[in-house]
């Protein structure tokens, strides 16, 4: 080890190792004067666990100088296992680096003080040696804090999944973690792709974080989700259906990207029916090319009705069966419906003489044996439209407008 550093006459750390206690007071003061998160810690804790990790690095320092070398691993672990304690009590990373780099300058003014020309060699030696127990501290300590928040927040994300795993499948989740909301907003989502992930999947996985981040935002209680970048499934804690369009819509902004979703508000024990009446509805939705936006089932009553199973909807297919080998003509009744029954629009849409569109209208009653005008043969009309959609029955070409 050689001999000891000494400045002022003093061997340094002699001078640690007999001041450590008073020094160890006095950084935790200020700690709490100098780095604000640490005025929020009870006092029990500053002088019990703070004060005796601060006491223990003082001795641990004196020992580093004696000995002229840096701190093993092994010597750091108190730092490390006190780092993880911060980290479960939500203590920010930087404050607890900013205690670590005041106390190393408080150790360095402190040997450091009255040093004379012949003993700037020792002064430079014990400057190195705090550095780098300065280095290796907050190297150690900063390991330790990001394993404890990693495996807090993998554990939280699986009592997350737990419980919304156990609300789909009608049962009350079991053990602690996630307290249920008395209802939630169930979101069936679809999501679609943002332009930057083209370039791979990365992209993805940050547009699925802002979106969690933007529902997040508006309930203090945690969310349950089921999301992949296309979708997924979505329990939103004391939203109720009046602030579920504003939700959708921060959604779609923080996505950059279309967003469809169908909504139900439910309590714990009806999360599961309703989660499979939102996804029905966001099918539904799909099937029939809605809009982006959000819906719930009295948005969709007739085309929820379409379909479901019924020994009438292949004949209601077929109603419509004598056009499809003149697919302007049904082209035409198509847009006819969506525009209100408005010949001008519907003229435009197709890009046409309104002449025209009133003659394939003629042509297409003829064939079919179903007016428009008439309000009964219009929901025939209507249903016979949506029942193709859903047994994949050829349908009209897109119009170029809409």
């Amino acid at each position: 080890m050689g001999e000891p550093l000494r400045v002022a006459g003093r061997a340094v750390h002699e001078l640690l190792d007999r001041q450590k206690a008073r020094l160890a007071r006095e950084l935790v003061a200020a700690f709490v004067a100098e780095i604000p998160f640490y005025r929020e810690l009870p006092a029990e804790e500053l002088s019990d666990d703070i004060f005796r990790i601060t006491e223990l690095n003082l001795r641990l320092v004196a020992r580093l100088l004696r000995e002229r070398r840096p701190p093993t691993p092994e010597e750091l672990e108190p730092s490390c296992a006190s780092a993880a304690r911060r980290a479960q009590e939500g203590v920010p990373l930087e404050a607890i680096l900013s205690a670590y780099h005041l106390g190393a300058g408080r150790i360095w003014e402190l040997v450091t003080e009255g040093a004379r020309p012949d003993e700037v060699a020792d002064a430079l030696a014990a400057g190195r040696l705090i550095l780098a127990f300065t280095e290796a501290v907050t190297a150690a300590v900063c390991t330790a804090y990001q394993q404890e928040r990693e495996s807090m927040v993998s554990q939280e994300q699986h009592a997350r999944h737990a419980a919304i795993t156990a609300l789909l499948s009608g049962e009350p989740p079991s053990g602690a973690g996630i307290r249920l909301a008395a209802r939630y907003l169930v979101l069936a989502v679809s999501l679609g792709a943002h332009p930057d992930e083209r370039r791979g999947t990365v992209a993805a996985r940050r547009k699925l974080h802002r979106v969690r981040q933007a529902v997040q935002k508006r309930t203090s209680e945690p969310v349950l989700s089921l999301l992949e970048p296309a979708g997924g499934l979505i329990l939103a804690p004391g939203v109720d259906w009046c602030g579920a369009g504003a939700l959708v819509a921060a959604m779609a902004e923080a996505a950059g990207a279309e967003v469809r979703a169908a909504a139900e508000v439910a309590a714990p024990e009806g999360v599961a029916a309703a989660a499979r009446l939102a996804q029905e509805v966001l099918d539904v939705v799909h099937l029939f090319h809605h809009p982006p936006g959000l819906y719930r089932l009295a948005d969709v009553l007739l085309e929820y009705q379409l379909t479901r199973p019924s020994e009438a909807m292949r004949g209601l297919a077929t109603l419509l069966d004598p056009l499809t080998d003149n697919p302007d003509l049904l082209q035409t009744l198509t847009v006819y419906l969506e525009t209100g029954l408005d010949r001008r629009r519907t003229a435009e849409r197709l890009h046409v003489h309104p002449n025209t569109v009133d003659y394939r209208l003629r042509r297409a009653v003829t064939l079919t044996g179903l007016d428009p005008v008439d309000p009964a043969q219009l929901q025939s009309i209507g249903a016979a439209l949506a029942a193709r959609r859903v047994t994949n029955r050829p349908g009209p070409a897109p119009s170029s407008a809409s």
